[in-house]
């Protein structure tokens, strides 16, 4: 005799047919999936734009002279900082400070002749030709003073403004020409850092952006500044633009010629935020799992969202779920929709992964 058999699981029940026979049998409870759950919530997103870029000295210069002259002093040691109008260098310049004193007692004595002629004048005892003489030599002499006195100047090096001096290139007694390069001077208060980014950024880039820059040298230490300039054409070649960001610089760490690895960021927005671990993509699309926690047993549903930009760990929902509703963000793997679960944690932020489980295994273990 042929037995047919046939078992099937219907709202907790085991039906079982044998042959003719029908028998229900209550089926064992089904374990529900343990899940860690997060709440949807609005938040601050921004988009970032990766860079490289170079350091440059808020002002930069190469200190070198404009007469062949010898050095006599220098009044700076390698890498001290200077104020602005420090002297640097002295060059020889003795001959100059005998001619000063030289059309200084020539300006006086003219001087002098001028104010005698302009009082016989007033009582008519001189012409006024002879007082224009008189004037036109003490204007002569006050001229040769003042070109006597720049070229002193020439024989001096000073810093045209306040900063810190590189390595020096020449010592007491050496003969410098007009061209050769005494030392460098930088202005480090602020830094001026100068990266490429893509032309196809270029409608959202603009002056007051911020950006966070970074150099290995510093263990990934970060440094705030704003974008202060973008250059007037792109490159033909890359279609880059080059833009100019200013980084206060006030422990002096930041260098000239660094390389800094910069993200700028930009298209700042209140968004709708959830973790990456929560999204489920297949294919082209994207799902989470969602859970109501106000009434009823709690099933997982599975939802269609549209994906925004992303951030280490975190994705921007642009569709597809509202504020204050809980995704799965642990046991994605192990839950089908429309499957019962239990929910073992939420996730507030405020402790890692690791202890929401461990939290899970105790009350399991009750």
């Amino acid at each position: 005799m042929k037995i047919n058999l046939f078992f099937r699981i219907q709202l907790g029940l085991l039906i079982v047919v044998i042959g003719s026979m029908l028998f229900v049998i209550p089926a064992a409870s089904q374990q529900l999936v343990p899940v860690i759950v997060k709440e949807v919530t609005m938040d601050r997103f921004i988009d970032r734009v990766e860079a490289l870029g170079t350091l440059r000295a808020n002002e930069s210069v190469e200190l070198t002279a404009s007469v062949s002259e010898t050095v006599t002093a220098i009044h700076f040691e390698d890498g001290q900082r200077v104020e602005a109008g420090d002297i640097l260098i002295e060059m020889t310049n003795e001959e100059e400070h005998a001619l000063i004193a030289e059309e200084i007692s020539t300006v006086a004595e003219a001087k002098k002749q001028y104010e005698r002629m302009k009082s016989l004048v007033k009582r008519g005892s001189a012409s006024k030709s002879l007082l224009d003489q008189r004037r036109r030599e003490y204007e002569t002499a006050r001229a040769r003073l003042l070109a006597t006195e720049s070229r002193l100047k020439d024989r001096l090096i000073v810093a045209p403004f306040s900063g810190l001096v590189g390595l020096r290139n020449i010592s007491v007694g050496a003969l410098i020409e007009p061209g050769d390069v005494i030392t460098t001077l930088d202005d480090d208060s602020v830094m001026k850092l100068d990266f490429t980014i893509p032309a196809i950024h270029l409608s959202t880039l603009r002056i007051g952006l911020p950006i966070e820059a970074r150099s290995p040298a510093f263990d990934g230490r970060k440094f705030n500044g704003t974008v202060s300039g973008i250059n007037s054409r792109i490159d033909p070649t890359t279609r880059s633009i080059i833009a100019r960001a200013l980084l206060p610089n006030p422990e002096r760490l930041l260098k000239p010629g660094m390389l800094m690895h910069v993200d700028l960021m930009k298209n700042p927005r209140d968004v709708l935020v959830i973790p990456e671990e929560a999204l489920i993509p297949s294919g082209r699309e994207n799902f989470v799992l969602i859970v109501d926690r106000t009434e009823g047993p709690t099933v997982a549903q599975r939802r269609k969202v549209t994906a925004g930009g992303r951030r280490p760990g975190d994705v921007e929902i642009l569709d597809g779920l509202e504020a204050g509703e809980y995704v799965v963000i642990h046991g994605t793997l192990n839950t089908r929709p429309g499957q019962q679960v239990t929910v073992i944690a939420e996730d507030t932020g405020d402790e890692p992964l690791v202890n929401l489980l461990s939290k899970g295994q105790r009350g399991a273990g009750k």
